[in-house]
């Protein structure tokens, strides 16, 4: 298998779906691409990825871009060890957090980009916009903290990782949050390949 991600490893989506890789400890080749220069959007690259975007998994003749749909891909293919719960509600839940943290909260990225998370803070105070973003972020993490645990769910889950990097641009960039939300990002930023995925040589910006 091969991973196409992006060469400065700042996209949430590649990094989430390399994450899936490694939990599921399948062996893959990791390729990245300059997406400033367009690499992407190359002939060689288009006729490989139908979108023509990281992440895409290349599984044989087969390939897959969009992080949630190769998460839910390899969960098919590969049933353990688990990247969703058990249960058939907190799997559609679980769908839910990523779909909407995926398309939704548009002020709050461009606040603050994964730039934040991956090289460094910014000065710039949240825009109005922004910070309404912010707290309707820190609402939903609550409600779904509410049970008190450290997972999203009973157990760990690949909605964990994309939760854990949105609020991290709130919170490796000094911003306000609660110590209960920030202990969650904290423990959920401990991983092996989370880890690995921050230690990866980024280009300068």
């Amino acid at each position: 298998m091969r991973l196409y991600v992006d060469s400065q490893f700042a996209s949430p989506y590649a990094m989430s779906a390399y994450v899936a890789l490694r939990t599921k400890g399948l062996t893959f080749e990791m390729i990245t691409l300059d997406l400033a220069s367009n690499q992407n959007t190359a002939p060689t690259f288009a006729e490989t990825s139908l979108t023509s975007r990281v992440p895409t998994l290349v599984a044989g003749d087969f390939a897959l871009s969009e992080s949630s749909a190769i998460a839910e891909y390899l969960e098919e293919l590969h049933p353990t060890p688990k990247l969703y719960p058990d249960s058939v509600q907190a799997r559609a839940r679980a769908r839910q957090v990523q779909a909407w943290l995926r398309s939704d909260l548009l002020a709050l990225r461009q606040d603050r980009t994964t730039e934040v998370v991956f090289y460094g803070p910014t000065d710039a105070p949240l825009t109005t916009a922004g910070n309404i973003a912010a707290q309707k972020l820190l609402r939903v993490a609550t409600s779904l903290l509410a049970h008190g645990g450290m997972n999203l769910f009973d157990e760990w889950c690949i909605a964990d990782v994309d939760m854990a990097l949105m609020l991290n641009r709130l919170i490796l960039n000094g911003d306000a949050v609660p110590a209960q939300i920030a202990d969650y990002a904290r423990h959920q930023w401990e991983p092996p390949a989370i880890q690995e995925w921050m230690q990866f040589p980024r280009p300068p910006l």
